[in-house]
């Protein structure tokens, strides 16, 4: 017997249903969601969804929360950055302001 879902893959569960635009997008999508990705804690390619939103590594156990169908998305990918670009050091003035607080419960 020769296999049937050769061109389409998983969509290929649809038939001749729903039209094929919408069948090469939901099976580029579920080629995508269904690999292997890298681990954010011990880098190893060994993560895969849990359910909607929640991965795992099977390497490390490690368990986070990220896309619906990819760990990373484009919306936290760039929170992140801006997040880093942030200065992590107090301004002069917020720590002279915290010193007179100090000065005052004394």
């Amino acid at each position: 017997m020769t296999r049937r879902t050769k061109k389409v893959g998983t969509a290929g569960r649809y038939g001749a249903r729903y039209g094929v635009k919408i069948r090469r997008r939901l099976s580029s999508l579920e080629k995508r969601q269904k690999k292997r990705h890298t681990c954010p804690e011990c880098r190893y390619p060994a993560v895969k969804r849990v359910s909607t939103g929640i991965w795992t590594c099977n390497h490390c156990g490690y368990t986070f929360t990220g896309g619906a169908y990819l760990p990373t998305t484009a919306v936290g990918e760039s929170r992140l950055e801006a997040l880093k670009s942030m200065p992590t050091e107090p301004k002069k003035a917020e720590i002279k302001a915290s010193d007179k607080t100090k000065e005052k419960a004394k």
